[in-house]
């Protein structure tokens, strides 16, 4: 008798063959896992864009800048919360929009581009990143920027799109024709460009508007969808860059007057939700919505706090678009699930580097009590 015989009690013949197939399994299990890591790595298709592939090319056009974001690499946290009104309610079954519920909030507020220690511009895009803390450990994470639509359709025309407006190293500009033939390649891409270029750019993050670009869902009780895209509109008056604010040599001046308001009073915003139609384009971030679509306040976000990034705070967290609680969904947009995936990649990849001290090194700022 043999020792499988023995181990089994089965005839040594059929314990055989069962033996074989459990490590055929076995080994197919374990051929799909390398190929998903294979593939993640971009080695089994040359062709195909990867968030591997869309972070390398952050890195290509800004150069190395280890332990920093790829991507908003200049920022500086923020905390505070937000206050529901109760409008929300209908629409979202979200426990943050409930009537008189307020939540914590944790944030980041930065610059477009991977250059962390590159001097403040007024037409820099800026950015706004939130964590809200809701009950029973569910989180909501959102980045939003200063510029009414995305440059782009597709993660595939952002790709392409970075290369294509990496400034020359002799002009410190993009080359012209490069960025001509990307748009002639995108035409939507030049459409949004010129909706971008006559935004209003205010003074500073503390006036300007940060629209989510991408479009969502709310999810109701009832289990009502509605395509919804969201935007944070402050209560301070927007204003023009003043001339004397253009004359300073201040690399972080941007950051530098956030902080100081904040140490003065608490800042404001509301967020608003502009409700879709079933026409309304939400798998295209490069087209605005009409004008006349219905707009819900849906309550109020107030900043009442700034820190320089460090250990332990907003400079750990990963704003993935995808974390979203019970009541928000995502859309078919393609640019999220991008976005997720590349944001997760540039997350690994700083979190096992060592890191260095951010530009933005101000006091921290506390602004006065509620």
């Amino acid at each position: 008798m043999t020792l499988l015989h023995d181990l089994t009690g089965a005839p040594a013949g059929t314990t055989t063959r069962a033996l074989c197939l459990r490590l055929s399994a076995i080994g197919a299990v374990l051929a799909a896992s390398a190929g998903t890591f294979a593939y993640a790595g971009g080695w089994l298709s040359p062709g195909v864009l990867t968030p591997a592939r869309l972070v390398d090319r952050f890195e290509q056009v800004n150069g190395p800048h280890p332990g920093f974001r790829r991507n908003h690499a200049k920022g500086l946290c923020v905390s505070g919360s937000f206050a529901a009104d109760g409008t929300g309610a209908r629409l979202s079954k979200a426990s943050l929009f409930a009537p008189g519920r307020v939540t914590p909030v944790e944030g980041r507020v930065a610059l477009a581009g991977g250059q962390p220690y590159a001097a403040d511009a007024e037409t820099t895009v800026r950015s706004l990143a939130l964590r809200f803390r809701l009950p029973d450990g569910e989180e909501w994470r959102t980045g939003m920027n200063n510029i009414p639509v995305f440059p782009v359709r597709t993660p595939e025309a952002f790709y392409e799109q970075l290369l294509a407006a990496r400034p020359d190293s002799a002009t410190g500009k993009p080359d012209p024709e490069r960025l001509a033939a990307f748009f002639a390649a995108h035409p939507e891409s030049a459409k949004a460009a010129a909706l971008i270029k006559v935004r209003t750019i205010t003074s500073g993050f503390a006036d300007s508007t940060y629209w989510g670009l991408n479009a969502f869902r709310f999810v109701a009780a009832d289990g009502r969808a509605t395509p919804v895209r969201w935007a944070v509109v402050p209560d301070k008056e927007p204003a023009p860059e003043t001339t004397a604010q253009a004359a300073r040599t201040d690399r972080n001046f941007l950051f530098d007057d956030l902080a100081t308001q904040l140490r003065q009073r608490p800042l404001r915003w509301h967020l608003i939700a502009t409700l879709g139609r079933p026409d309304d384009p939400v798998a295209d971030a490069t087209l605005p919505w009409p004008s006349d679509r219905e707009s819900v306040d849906l309550g109020t976000l107030t900043l009442t706090g700034a820190e320089p990034e460090a250990s332990g705070n907003c400079r750990d967290v990963n704003f993935d678009p995808l974390v979203l609680p019970d009541g928000i969904a995502p859309s078919n947009d393609p640019l999220l699930s991008a976005r997720s995936a590349a944001y997760a990649r540039s997350f690994t990849r700083r979190a096992g580097e060592e890191k260095s001290p951010s530009a933005v090194a101000a006091t921290p700022a506390r602004g006065a009590d509620l």
